[in-house]
């Protein structure tokens, strides 16, 4: 069953809770890698963030892949500053413990630099790219949680923030399991430098920022990436635990 925003924002550990996972599984650090900050810290991420809408645009493709910018019908690639995302998923059991959660499938899509969706025509936004696919893909979590991806930095559209898609699946093809969907976010200052760049100059200066984004006001301050960056492309981390069915 899909979790859309309205579902509430989920619990967050208590400060007791997490002295007590740091003291059991050490203190941990992110290290970096191939120019990505990789997420190999040994406390797991157990704070069970905000569920919201899954939005029009998505499209069960089962693209297996870590790179997602290469269209896979023509092999062009979307334009746009490099961005390395990873994700460390745990799992909250009702219990209240929590660990890696190994083998759950993750999605991530989103639009293109100047606002357009693969798979989608929207005579609102004025774009056709029916057949596409660009900008979707998935990958499996390994042993400590974690998938990354290659992608570029999104652009904007009208009426919502920067943002990204995910969903994280434990038995997709199944008639059980857990199917938790949510969005990542972006630092403003961040996201301006990016959109000073070609190609998203073309589109202009966005006119939503986070918070004047009903859909972020539903608990995107706890689905900020966590940002580096440098001349050439920019890295984003992000931590969460889901809860079990």
């Amino acid at each position: 069953m899909s979790i859309h925003d309205d579902d509430g924002v989920g619990r967050i550990l208590s400060r007791r809770e997490l002295i007590t996972l740091l003291g059991a599984a050490g203190a941990g650090a992110f290290v970096e890698a191939r120019g990505l900050t990789r997420l190999d810290a040994q406390v797991p991420g157990c704070v069970v963030v905000p569920a919201q809408m899954e939005g029009p645009y998505f499209v069960d493709a089962r693209l297996n892949r870590s790179d997602i910018r290469t269209d896979p019908t023509d092999q062009a690639v979307s334009p746009g500053v490099p961005l390395r995302v990873a994700f460390r998923v745990s799992q909250m059991s009702a219990a209240g413990a929590c660990g890696p959660l190994a083998g759950a499938l993750v999605d991530l899509w989103q639009c293109d630099a100047l606002g357009v969706y693969s798979d989608f025509a929207d005579t609102t936004a004025k774009f056709d790219a029916r057949g596409k696919k660009f900008l979707r893909g998935y990958q499996v979590t390994d042993a400590k949680g974690l998938v990354e991806f290659t992608t570029i930095y999104p652009g904007w559209y009208p009426g919502r923030a920067v943002h990204l898609h995910f969903k994280v699946r434990t038995n997709p093809n199944g008639p059980r399991g857990t199917d938790f969907t949510s969005q990542l976010y972006f630092d403003e200052a961040v996201t301006d430098r990016v959109h000073a760049r070609a190609p998203y100059t073309s589109k202009g200066r966005r006119t939503t920022t986070n918070e004047s984004d009903g859909i972020f006001k539903s608990g995107g301050r706890q689905l900020m990436l966590k940002l580096t960056e440098n001349a050439n492309n920019v890295a984003g981390t992000f931590e969460m635990a889901v809860k079990l069915a």
